[in-house]
C-alpha cells in the first residue's frame, strides 16, 4: 500500500473512531463533512463534495466506486473492485450472515 494510501486509511480510521467517541463530532461530521474533515487533518479535493451517511442494524448503504476509465476485461474489473470483506462486528458480508453476495 502507497504511503498516501496509508494515511488515508488511518485519517480515515481515526476519524471514524472519533464519531464513535463523541456524539458531538459525529453530529458536525454529518452536518458539514468538507469543515469537519478538514479540521480533523483529512484532505479532499478542491471540487469534491462528502456526504456522511451511518449503517444501522437495519439499514444499509451500498457504495459504489467509480467505475476505472480505460478498458478493461471482467477479470481486471473484479480485481479492481475486490477487496470486500466482513463487516466489522457480522458474521458475514450482510447483516443476517450471508457469507457473499454473488
Amino acid at each position: 500500500m502507497a504511503n498516501t494510501e496509508r494515511h488515508g486509511a488511518a485519517a480515515y480510521g481515526r476519524v471514524v473512531a472519533r464519531a464513535w467517541r463523541d456524539p458531538s463530532f459525529k453530529a458536525k461530521l454529518i452536518a458539514d463533512p468538507q469543515s469537519t474533515l478538514k479540521q480533523a487533518g483529512v484532505s479532499i479535493p478542491t471540487g469534491v463534495t462528502v456526504k456522511v451517511v451511518e449503517n444501522t442494524a437495519t439499514h444499509l448503504h451500498f457504495v459504489l466506486p467509480p467505475k476505472p476509465t480505460g478498458k478493461l476485461s471482467d477479470e481486471a474489473l473484479d480485481a479492481a473492485a475486490g477487496g470486500a470483506g466482513q463487516m466489522p462486528g457480522k458474521t458475514g458480508f450482510w447483516p443476517g450472515g450471508a457469507a457473499s453476495y454473488g
